[in-house]
């Protein structure tokens, strides 16, 4: 079996949805069986795909304008990517819309509705395509992979797609070590990830203003991830009072600043409006650190018991949690233990597996509209 894995997500600086299919891309490849060959495909006219990116997995670096190659293959359903990538019997995209194909069986993969609930909160082909494309590209999908069942409920009632033709493909925890005991000194309280309008940060920042009227001496707030331009409003908040000298903002990490963000952290809030999985509080529990988030989304089930859940449209609500977790050390290590058992259950094995299987339904749908 011949599979085209879209890796365009993956090729810059990785964030969810990149580290999604970077991660499943390597399981994939440790757990491939006799006859099966995995590509890894990649358009830029700048950015170049390295040959050992995921060791084991073939390339194809198309140097194409990606911008282009959308508006050709959203709107015009053309070219077939056999003409760049060659023949495959598998091709999974790493977005809501269909990669053309002559023969291939073809999947997508949703993470979530956003684009469709908040347009405001996209950009690009993102806001011009996905709203008026991904209900007819996910039911003509030989296969739809998701991220959880929260989305997967979604896409069968808002998207029209049959439950049996949606498989939900959880990420995995990183194998990061445990993390037994807090940091001495340099604690933080931790949010991570891209600095955009979904993941609720106004809110975050209200409820730690709170927090440091009544606890000048609360741990600073660190806000990692990509800063794009649109949050510059945001950025100009933390450095006036009373936020001032009490928020860092080191942009974008690499894996080894995370895993050391993670070290420092005292607890991980993610206050996302939504999200269709919530990797980073997997992360978090996995290494031994508290969370709270929002109540909302797929969060619900990737949290679960393990950490606390809370309503991020009330700041006031926020900051009490906050303030109570940091006040209650037994709390954290009871918090940490459930953490771990939870975050168990989530392995890139468990996703690769997943992933196959949709492969081979993707298959036999295929083999019978063309049978």
């Amino acid at each position: 079996m011949r599979i085209l894995f879209d890796y365009r997500p993956a090729l810059r600086r990785r964030t969810g949805v990149g580290e999604y299919v970077h991660e499943t891309a390597r399981a994939l490849v440790a757990s491939a069986s006799a006859g099966e060959t995995l590509t890894l495909f990649s358009s830029s006219w700048k950015d170049r795909l390295a040959h050992d990116v995921v060791p084991g997995a073939a390339t194809v670096d198309a140097r194409v304008p990606v911008r282009a190659l959308h508006l050709a293959w959203h709107r015009l359903e053309w070219p077939p990517v056999e003409w760049l990538a060659g023949s495959h019997d598998v091709v999974q995209a790493a977005h809501p819309l269909l990669v053309p194909s002559r023969r291939a069986a073809r999947l997508v993969t949703v993470y979530d509705l956003d684009f469709l609930d908040a347009p405001d909160r996209t950009h690009a082909e993102i806001r011009r395509d996905y709203p008026a494309l991904a209900a007819d590209h996910a039911r003509r999908a030989d296969q739809v992979i998701t991220i959880s069942t929260h989305t997967a409920e979604a896409i069968e009632t808002r998207l029209g797609v049959p439950r049996s033709h949606i498989s939900i493909c959880r990420p995995g925890a990183p194998h990061w070590p445990r993390r037994v005991a807090e940091p001495v000194v340099d604690g933080c309280i931790l949010f991570l990830g891209t600095l955009e309008p979904r993941k609720n940060l106004s809110v975050l920042l209200d409820a730690y203003s709170a927090l440091l009227e009544a606890r000048p001496d609360a741990p600073p707030l660190v806000l990692a991830g990509h800063i794009p331009a649109a949050a510059e409003s945001l950025v100009r908040r933390t450095r006036e009072r009373p936020l001032a000298g009490h928020v860092e903002l080191p942009g974008y990490v690499s894996d080894e600043g995370k895993a050391a963000l993670f070290r420092r952290a005292l607890v991980l809030v993610l206050p996302s409006h939504t999200e269709g999985f919530g990797l980073t509080a997997v992360e978090a529990m996995a290494v031994g650190v508290p969370v709270i988030a929002a109540n909302r989304g797929a969060l619900v089930e990737t949290v679960g018991d393990a950490g606390q859940l809370v309503s991020t449209d009330d700041p006031a609500a926020l900051t009490d949690a906050l303030s109570t977790l940091l006040s209650d050390a037994p709390r954290r290590d009871r918090m940490r233990e459930a953490g771990w058992a939870h975050a168990s259950q989530f392995t890139w094995a468990r996703t690769a597996a997943g992933v196959r299987e949709a492969w081979h339904l993707a298959l036999e749908h295929r083999a019978r509209q063309c049978g």
